[in-house]
């Protein structure tokens, strides 16, 4: 049973995974595709906001910091907290180990291109922050649900 259903949805799938995953030759390398819509995606957003990664970099340290918090602010969790569980959810071993590996592997050239594409995901990841508060709800308890799946709903519904 198990099968026939991953070969229902791989077929059903396939044509996306071949739309996302296609490659373009650049010289002698492969490049996926996806790799240049994320990175203009990026620069697009980077732009957009005015190099905000770089500019708010003070402001975001004094807030994680708790400057601008009171013990009498409502909501259960601190800056901190909040930026502790985005990291851990968004950083894993893959990425620790993928640096070291893609350093030893490709030489310190490397470094250069992951800071330009976390410099450039900074901005994305920024966007996508902005909207989970924008369409983030409240609970009858007074708890925030928020993230993906509330400002693709919420969001694409707006648009039409």
């Amino acid at each position: 049973m198990d099968q026939k259903i991953d070969q229902w949805f791989g077929e059903a799938t396939q044509p996306f995974v071949d739309a996302i995953f296609t490659s373009v030759k650049i010289g002698e390398f492969d490049a996926l595709l996806v790799v240049f819509w994320l990175a203009l995606a990026g620069a697009v957003f980077t732009i957009a906001f005015r190099f905000l990664n770089v500019r708010a970099l003070g402001l975001a340290i004094r807030t994680v910091r708790g400057k601008y918090s009171s013990k009498d602010d409502p909501g259960s969790v601190s800056h901190f907290q909040a930026l502790t569980a985005a990291v851990s959810g968004t950083v894993g071993l893959g990425n620790i180990a993928g640096v070291a590996i893609g350093i030893h592997s490709g030489g310190p050239g490397v470094a250069f291109w992951l800071f330009l594409s976390g410099f450039l995901g900074m901005s994305t990841k920024f966007a996508e922050c902005t909207l989970g508060v924008k369409y983030r709800i409240f609970d009858r308890e007074g708890r925030v649900h928020g993230g993906p799946m509330y400002y693709l709903r919420s969001g694409l519904q707006e648009r039409g």
